[in-house]
């Protein structure tokens, strides 16, 4: 029998499992993986972006921890031989009604407690000779990594103190009792004092095998994005971002290098009609008639109807999705625009009809669940990991 479970091989299933065993030496710990390989959802389908935490709300979990977690991914790579690079970020204003939204995120990034400066039309040019705008935030902590070599990471860390780790096993049933927990997997059942469950896209899944009703549902949405040629690698020495249109979900489409050198320009947003719908004819229905019979996704799916066909226009057409990078990169054309991988960013939707906004957390007596722990997630990792150690501890007698 072994002291912990966790399901999910992703950067926080990881994190979690490393700093248990740092912490909890002589305990038996192992993490079930789905998959043939570690970090292959949504730790290795983002952009490898380490967030300052310029957005949240203040005060939020995810404030916390992605001031946090900023500092802890760069001191992890760092103490692990992990290449990382410190580039900044750039929230880049291009009309008036944009630098009037700038001042509502530079009174957030003071909130938050960041380190910023704000650079008027020709400091922008000095800094991005081929970014157009009238004004910009620099946030200098911003980096970038690859994430999968962290996870990667995080892992040789975990097994040297003894954690193991099984591939290819999918959780197809839980049970729970007074005493222990059961976990029903595709290669064979596992039986543990505790449960930790990190299963991303899964998530509200995994708590309903355990019958829970935490009041949510996962609505995946797929975020497209597209490759430079290598000629344009140079082209911005910052992470470029547009101020964010607060009548949209998300944060708009960007311009982000990426730490193998080369440069990508997204993500839309758009809704994936099948869990892990990397491709736009990825389909299943089973995963459709899931997410639309749920009130609550109905709700937020009426709610940002205008913003949703908006987004679903700059996947169709890329003459659209081109316009959105150049409102701030006039010199982009649309043959500069190459395929690159998706990746889908798990969102809770709750019942009532709100995105969930910050961290979830859902418990039972011998369950810990992350149940909403989409972007900045990778930067917090570490904080997470620590956050949720701290709350088994206090939860269970370990």
């Amino acid at each position: 029998m072994f002291d912990f479970i966790i399901i999910g091989g992703g950067i926080i299933g990881l994190s979690t499992a490393m700093q248990l065993l740092q912490h909890f030496p002589d305990r038996k710990v192992i993490v079930l993986e789905k998959e043939s390989a570690l970090a292959q959802h949504q730790t290795g389908h983002n952009s490898g972006v380490i967030h300052a935490g310029v957005y949240y709300t203040p005060g939020s979990l995810k404030a916390r921890f992605c001031l946090e977690g900023n500092q802890a991914t760069k001191a992890f790579c760092q103490a692990n031989n992990i290449r990382f690079d410190q580039c900044g970020k750039l929230i880049v204003a291009t009309n008036e009604l944009e630098m009037s939204r700038m001042q509502a995120l530079w009174q957030r990034t003071e909130a938050n407690g960041l380190e910023r400066e704000w650079l008027n039309a020709e400091q922008l040019h000095q800094r991005e000779p081929n970014i157009t705008g009238l004004g910009a935030i620099l946030v200098p902590s911003t980096g970038i990594v690859s994430y999968t070599e962290v996870t990667n990471a995080m892992a040789k860390v975990f097994q040297s103190l003894g954690g193991e780790i099984g591939y290819q096993h999918e959780v197809l049933g839980i049970k729970e009792t007074s005493q222990s927990i059961r976990v029903q997997t595709s290669q064979g059942d596992f039986s543990g004092r505790y449960m930790i469950s990190c299963s991303g896209l899964m998530a509200d899944r995994i708590v309903a095998m355990l019958g829970l009703k935490a009041g949510f549902k996962i609505c995946p949405f797929r975020g497209e994005y597209y490759l430079l040629k290598p000629q344009y690698n140079q082209i911005v020495n910052h992470l470029i971002y547009p101020v964010p249109n607060p009548e949209m979900p998300f944060l708009g489409v960007h311009l982000t290098r990426m730490i193998d050198g080369t440069v990508t320009v997204g993500p839309n947003a758009v809704l994936a009609w099948k869990r892990e719908g990397y491709r736009k004819n990825d389909f299943s229905i089973s995963d459709t008639l899931n997410m639309l019979g749920h009130k609550g996704t109905l709700k937020v799916l009426k709610q940002h109807l205008k913003p949703g066909l908006y987004e679903l226009k700059n996947s169709l057409f890329k003459s659209s999705y081109l316009k959105e990078v150049q409102k701030y990169c006039p010199s982009l054309k649309e043959a500069d625009l190459q395929y690159y991988p998706a990746g889908v960013r798990t969102q809770a939707v709750s019942d009532e009809g709100h995105l969930v906004d910050d961290f979830l957390f859902v418990s039972s007596a011998r369950t810990f669940n992350v149940c909403n722990a989409p972007s900045p997630a990778a930067t917090s990792a570490l904080p997470i990991g620590r956050h949720i150690v701290e709350q088994v501890s206090k939860q269970w007698v370990l």
